[in-house]
């Protein structure tokens, strides 16, 4: 029994393992972006790496690998591995404050998304059940985060915060941008004020000139208010906001 515990151990390990890697995301049903980047670790239930643009905890991404044929749980003939993964974590790196990096943990979940996936992939996934004797997800093991969650974890204060609201492409260049202000604001989100035409599930970069922060922020939902202006629902990414 010892022995066996021991081998379970060093399975869930995670060996460095610098390979290069193809990490594609859906952010909506109309746009989508890839990145090749470098594993940092990887087990043959998830992996680290970093991305140069950033992706948020839940979501699904499509991963392509040349992974060694012993840590992979499926395809062991095929030259790459094409497996699906769930974000359990994303981290702001600030080496370079021009260009931000992002940690992000996955964990592997299988050779297909859930069905759901297909009807909206701009939705955020959450594991019902992970336990010792079962890390090895499947696409069953994720189910659909409720809309709405996290987006009121924290008190919400009616701040005007003077931003530059920025839409970035596949490419992660700024194709539009303005300048707005803030309705109200959290550590963890905000609403603002918007004329872009901005989709649930985009991600947007926010500069903010007076806190000297740059911070990317996941979109929950548009709306327009009584007034005629259209409001933007924003959850931050990879770090609170400095209130």
């Amino acid at each position: 029994m010892t022995e066996q515990r021991g081998e379970e151990r060093r399975i869930r390990e995670r060996l460095e393992l610098k390979v290069p890697v193809r990490v594609h995301c859906r952010e909506t049903s109309d746009f989508e972006w890839t990145e090749i980047t470098r594993l940092v670790n990887v087990t043959p239930f998830g992996a680290g790496f970093t991305l140069k643009r950033p992706t948020e905890k839940g979501r699904l991404l499509h991963m392509t690998i040349p992974m060694p044929r012993q840590l992979r749980v499926f395809d062991h003939v095929e030259e790459q591995y094409r497996v699906w993964a769930l974000v359990r974590y994303v981290r702001t790196i600030d080496k370079d404050p021009r260009q931000p990096l992002f940690e992000v943990g996955v964990a592997f979940i299988g050779k297909r998304p859930p069905p759901s996936y297909e009807e909206d992939p701009s939705r955020r996934y959450e594991v019902s059940e992970m336990t010792a004797q079962s890390v090895a997800l499947t696409s069953e093991s994720v189910h659909p985060l409720p809309p709405g969650e996290d987006q009121r974890s924290q008190s919400r204060y009616a701040i005007a915060v003077d931003l530059s609201l920025e839409l970035l492409d596949e490419k992660n260049q700024v194709i539009q941008s303005e300048h707005t202000v803030t309705e109200e604001i959290s550590r963890r989100g905000a609403t603002a004020f918007t004329t872009l035409p901005i989709a649930a599930g985009r991600v947007v970069r926010l500069r903010s000139e007076h806190y000297q922060v740059t911070v990317y922020a996941a979109v929950r939902s548009t709306h327009i208010g009584a007034d005629g202006i259209r409001r933007v629902h924003l959850e931050f990414i990879g770090r609170d906001w400095p209130l």
